[in-house]
């Protein structure tokens, strides 16, 4: 009985602990659109359409990927937590908002490839500018692209130079159109924040540099500040380098792909992190349909894009927030 006793308020910590951890996963300009209950030993993570961005992603794909990211984040801590995860994504039709439960499995010994992934969790961070001139290692980019494989998606390191403009060039030709567009620009004000701000959402002022050295070639940035003396003062004068381009991409375009596609993005961010390497995203084309297609057909083989990223090496301390349990946890 005492043993029966202690494996139960073992699974009770674990998914106390699944659920803090889940918080940490990524998202489209931090909305951290997800929410979490517990109904005995299983944890439900459910989308939270409020928090969607209805211009920018109509069709909820970047939601359904940044979910994708909290659940890969969830099965990460449970297996830290000693627990094999037992995970079904989209499990009733008739709740489509529903991305996935999760309950503890077997009892498994984390092994120190899954104990790296769980300390990394906290420490990763959104990169919003260029990278130093230091390398990625080769050894490094090809972990994750087998990390990107163990979860059915597929990232393509972009070498060919004409390849790595022409994804800069419509980069900066979404970002053009993006930013005449009043209902594009009034939706990123939502999401950032100014200096000072109490907001645990949403990008902070320190969260981006205030000035960027343009990379050659250029890959456009999101104006967070939007014509104001917001950001962060770091020195970027030794942070010109694009670094590795990569494209993640999936067979198909479904709503169980965007989620594995989400799965497949932090088990690559978490690897990366643990090697000292962050990531730059650019999703400015992929929010516009022609383009997005476009690449599709050219770049991606027929592939479905669903992550344009810059992956190297930063020395900036950078920070973040995150809601509180008690805002995410129903």
């Amino acid at each position: 009985m005492e043993v029966e006793v202690m494996a139960a308020l073992s699974a009770e910590h674990a998914l106390d602990t699944v659920v803090e951890a889940a918080r940490w996963a990524p998202s489209m300009h931090n909305t951290q659109p997800w929410r979490f209950s517990v109904s005995g030993e299983e944890i439900s993570l459910r989308a939270d359409s409020d928090r969607k961005l209805c211009v920018g992603d109509a069709s909820g794909r970047e939601l359904l990927i940044s979910c994708g990211a909290a659940l890969f984040t969830m099965r990460t801590a449970m297996r830290c937590e000693g627990f094999e995860p037992e995970v079904r994504t989209l499990p009733d039709p008739d709740r489509p908002s529903l991305v996935a439960t999760l309950r503890p499995g077997r009892e498994v010994q984390p092994d120190e490839s899954i104990r790296a992934l769980g300390g990394e969790i906290q420490r990763r961070r959104t990169h919003r500018a260029g990278f130093a001139d230091l390398p990625v290692p080769d050894r490094v980019v090809e972990r994750l692209v087998r990390a990107a494989m163990e979860e059915g998606a597929k990232l393509t390191p972009v070498r060919p130079p004409e390849a790595v403009r022409i994804i800069a060039a419509l980069t900066q030709a979404a970002q053009g159109v993006q930013a005449q567009d009043q209902r594009f620009s009034l939706e990123l004000i939502r999401w950032s924040q100014p200096p000072g701000s109490r907001r645990t959402d949403g990008v902070p002022a320190r969260g981006y540099p205030q000035r960027v050295e343009r990379t050659n070639p250029d890959f456009a940035q999101r104006d967070y500040s939007w014509r104001h003396d917001w950001g962060s003062q770091t020195d970027q004068r030794t942070a010109t380098s694009v670094g590795v381009v990569a494209l993640l991409t999936t067979r198909g375009d479904t709503r169980q792909e965007w989620i594995d596609a989400g799965q497949a993005l932090q088990h690559i961010l978490l690897h990366a992190s643990a090697y000292g390497v962050s990531a730059a995203f650019h999703t400015q084309a992929l929010e516009m349909g022609l383009l997005r297609e476009f690449l599709r057909l050219e770049l991606c083989s027929g592939e479905y894009p669903q992550m344009i990223m810059r992956l190297g090496v930063t020395f900036d301390d950078k920070d973040s927030v995150r809601r509180p349990l008690s805002d995410v946890r129903e």
